[in-house]
């Protein structure tokens, strides 16, 4: 399923509830003591450092579409020299607080696995397990024509010696603003130097499910499959705009299963939601977790 239907704005600010701890007891009431399958998005990450689209007080942005980054070699070179610079940011990012009590919760037996729609392999670092990538994940690049994969430290590995003039440039006018797609906000990026797929001369594209891009089947079956298994879902940080993670939650609903969303802003879940929770995921998770 293509990640379509789409909107950029982000979610209008809304009241964050203030008696968390009776909103958590309703949480435990409803999840009735079962591990719950987690299904997180941006707002997961935003206490890493790792900005999000449509959060409350977000700045509007486009995100990368699919069309978009085949649509010429010049606009693959612009995405490219914005990746080169910012893709570390998002590399050096750490696990925060709801990523740990995650962790916690899977290890006491009280949680269940994680699908993310995240890219930024926090979930991953943090010893969550198991973890479904719905939309990839920033480590890797793939070839879109033979399939060939590289590490992102490796290509940036290729791609530094080509670029010094490129970086000295750039980062001598100082402070870089970092968007969500582990690139930076840059303009002018006619001279970096990007390579083409060693074995074919292909297109190198990251690991990573665009917008307007079909998820993997195969991501889809499996994420399928957990929610078909579980006995709840905990939606956490994410609006449930785009129809790659609404679709899990819908599908919940059909088969009568409990479903908790936290999440600071409005998402399209609420009218389906057993509870609905505005708050920080990490609050949240902290407050859950001291009685597990």
């Amino acid at each position: 399923m293509r990640t379509r239907d789409v909107a950029w704005s982000p979610a209008a600010p809304t009241p964050i509830d203030d008696d968390l701890p009776a909103q958590v007891t309703r949480m435990r009431r409803i999840l009735g003591g079962s591990a719950p399958l987690i299904l997180t998005g941006a707002g997961v990450s935003t206490d890493s450092g790792i900005p999000d689209y449509r959060s409350p007080h977000t700045v509007p942005r486009t995100p990368m579409t699919i069309d978009m980054f085949l649509s010429s070699p010049g606009f693959r070179r612009h995405y490219w020299a914005r990746n080169h610079l910012g893709w570390r940011h998002m590399d050096a990012a750490k696990p925060n607080a709801a990523h740990h009590a995650i962790t916690r919760l899977q290890r006491a037996g009280l949680a269940g696995a994680v699908i993310t729609q995240n890219v930024d392999m926090l979930h991953l670092k943090a010893g969550n397990r198991p973890v479904v990538e719905l939309h990839g994940c920033y480590g890797r690049v793939r070839c879109l024509h033979c399939g060939w994969r590289i590490s992102r430290h490796r290509l940036a590995e290729i791609l530094e010696p080509l670029n010094t003039d490129f970086v000295r440039r750039v980062r001598g006018r100082g402070a870089i603003e970092v968007a969500p797609d582990a690139d930076v906000v840059i303009d002018e990026t006619d001279d970096f130097r990007m390579i083409d797929c060693p074995h074919c001369g292909g297109i190198l594209k990251p690991d990573i499910v665009y917008f307007g891009e079909s998820v993997a089947a195969d991501v889809v079956a499996e994420a399928f499959r957990l929610v078909d298994a579980a006995d709840s879902l905990l939606v956490l940080g994410s609006s449930l705009t785009v129809m790659s993670g609404l679709r899990f939650v819908r599908r919940a609903h059909r088969a009568g299963i409990p479903i908790v969303i936290v999440n600071r802003g409005a998402t399209r879940g609420d009218p389906i939601a057993d509870l609905k929770i505005d708050h920080r995921c990490a609050d949240v998770l902290d407050t859950y977790c001291l009685d597990a």
